[in-house]
C-alpha cells in the first residue's frame, strides 16, 4: 500500500469514527446539545480537527441520516422482483418494520431526533423524497390492478407511511410497555397483520 493509499485509509476511518461517536451523542443529548466539542471529547479527538471533515454538527447529522435512508431504500428495493404490487407493498412494510428494529439508532436519527435547521434542498431530503415516492409508486401499481381505485395516490401513501412508522416510532421509543405480556415482536408483528387484512378487505 502506498503512502497516499494509507493516508486515505486513515481519513476514512476516521471520517467513520466521527460518525459512530456522533450518533452516540445526538441520541443521548439530541441535535441541540450535541456539540463538535462533545463529538470530539468521545473519540479523544481536538474540536478543531473535526473541522477538517465535517464543516459543522450539522453535516455530520445530515451524513447520518442520508446512510440510513439509503439503507432502507436498498433494502426496499430488493423487492422490485415480486411482481404482484400488493404483495410487494405487504412485504415493503415489514421490510420498514425489521429496518427499525435492526437499525433503532438510525431509525431515531431519520424520523425521531428534532433538527432546528432543515433545508430541503439538502441531498438527504432527496433520498428520503425518493423512499416516499417508492411506496408511492408501488401504491400506483395496486390501483392499477383494481386494489383502492377510490383512494387518492398521495394521502393512501401517507396514511400507510403513517401505520409503519407509528409501529416503528412505538418500538424505538419504547412506548410498548403498557401492552402486558406482549413482546415488542408480537406486537408489531400481529399489529401489522391486523393493518394488512385492512388492506386486503380494501
Amino acid at each position: 500500500m502506498s503512502i497516499a493509499e494509507r493516508k486515505q485509509e486513515e481519513k476514512q476511518e476516521m471520517h467513520q469514527r466521527i460518525l459512530n461517536a456522533a450518533r452516540k451523542i445526538f441520541l443521548e443529548k439530541g441535535y441541540e446539545k450535541t456539540s463538535m466539542r462533545n463529538i470530539a471529547n468521545e473519540i479523544n479527538y481536538s474540536p478543531g480537527s473535526l473541522y477538517f471533515h465535517f464543516k459543522d454538527k450539522t453535516e455530520i447529522f445530515q451524513e447520518l441520516q442520508k446512510e440510513g435512508f439509503t439503507l432502507l431504500l436498498n433494502q426496499l428495493k430488493v423487492l422490485n422482483s415480486v411482481a404482484d404490487p400488493f404483495e410487494r407493498l405487504k412485504a415493503s412494510g415489514r421490510v420498514f418494520i425489521q429496518f427499525a428494529q435492526e437499525n433503532k439508532d438510525y431509525y431515531n436519527l431519520m424520523f425521531m431526533v428534532e433538527e432546528t435547521v432543515k433545508d430541503p434542498t439538502e441531498t438527504r431530503f432527496t433520498i428520503a423524497q425518493e423512499a416516499i415516492n417508492h411506496m408511492c409508486s408501488m401504491i400506483r401499481d395496486c390501483q392499477q390492478q383494481g386494489k383502492f381505485i377510490e383512494m387518492d395516490t398521495d394521502y393512501f401513501t401517507f396514511m400507510v407511511l403513517s401505520a409503519m412508522h407509528g409501529i416503528c416510532a412505538l418500538f424505538c421509543k419504547d412506548r410498548t410497555t403498557s401492552f402486558i405480556n406482549k413482546t415488542n415482536e408480537e406486537l408489531m408483528e400481529n399489529g401489522y397483520a391486523c393493518f394488512v387484512a385492512l388492506l386486503e378487505k380494501s
